[in-house]
């Protein structure tokens, strides 16, 4: 599903060149749960970026669903931002003037997938536990509630990649578990899910675990003593 091949990026910032990827190859399977693990700095973000055509790689090929990422026009890669991938932002990205349920039906009206929009989205925000706060506007929300606001709007589109970057980067530990435990859910039923972090116990809950230093892969492999489930974590 997801191909990178002698993948860098490198951007010129005043006047010097920072490398962010350096060379990276890697293949991720449909269904697969990546955690992508590394301190800040060493190119997680970017690699998700990539991956879900907001940048475009100075070096290698990028293959999503057998289509390459650096032919495509600025409107091709906004269908495909529409119709393949869907982001869940550690700083959430929602509309401050819509209501909850209004952020997820602009989602829906955005994805064009067929269904009435204001009873799909009450249906998403009733499965990540917000059908009491359907009516409400971000700011009187929780952190963990807008995380999940979030996640209710990736999830309206349907598309079948799902990526995440530090999704409980601000969240208490109980919130934050209950994140994990709606992507863990997302990979079960099918959908191929990144989570970029920089905290190790979360990798734990990964089908394979790719780790990052300085731009390069370090490390691609299972979980270190096998994958637990995301109520198992204690970070």
């Amino acid at each position: 599903m997801i191909h990178l091949q002698g993948v860098s990026k490198r951007y010129g910032m005043n006047g010097v060149t920072v490398t962010a990827l350096d060379s990276v190859s890697l293949h991720v399977a449909p269904g697969e749960f990546v955690v992508v693990l590394g301190p800040s700095g060493s190119g997680k973000t970017t690699l998700l970026n990539l991956i879900g055509a907001l940048d475009t790689p100075t070096e290698g090929s990028i293959r999503v669903n057998g289509v390459e990422l650096s032919a495509l026009s600025q409107p091709e890669r906004f269908k495909f931002r529409r119709e393949t991938v869907s982001f869940v932002f550690q700083t959430f990205n929602l509309f401050p003037s819509l209501t909850a349920l209004e952020n997820v039906e602009f989602a829906l009206d955005l994805a064009r997938n067929g269904h009435q929009p204001r009873a799909h989205a009450a249906e998403i925000l009733a499965s990540v536990g917000l059908a009491e706060r359907m009516a409400h506007f971000p700011h009187e929300l929780s952190g963990g509630e807008q995380q999940r606001v979030a996640i209710a709007r990736a999830l309206a589109t349907g598309n079948p990649i799902l990526l995440a970057d530090e999704p409980t980067g601000e969240l208490d530990f109980h919130t934050g578990v209950q994140i994990l435990d709606l992507l863990e859910q997302q990979a079960e039923n099918g959908k191929t899910v990144l989570v970029v972090t920089h905290n190790r116990e979360i990798s734990r809950m990964a089908d394979r675990v790719i780790e990052l230093s300085s731009g390069r892969i370090i490390r691609d492999g299972v979980p270190q003593g096998g994958k637990v489930h995301v109520r198992e974590l204690s970070w």
